[in-house]
């Protein structure tokens, strides 16, 4: 379960904010409003994702001792 929470929040995070990254890769004068809305939207739930699965995998390792 927390493997899958882990790579839920990478795969948020980097439909998130990867066209962003590519905007100003491509043209860094521009102003990307909605890529920059869409990188906001998406950073902390994926943040949010990747923790709680790393606690998840922590519990469980703790608890199968």
């Amino acid at each position: 379960m927390g493997t899958y929470l882990i790579i839920s929040g990478c795969v948020l995070f980097a439909l998130g904010s990867g066209p962003l990254l590519v905007w100003m890769a491509l043209d860094p004068t521009a102003n990307p409003v909605g890529p920059g809305i869409l990188a906001f939207l998406t950073f902390w739930p994926s943040v949010l994702l990747v923790v709680a699965g790393i606690v998840t995998v922590i519990v469980g390792r703790v608890l199968s001792r």
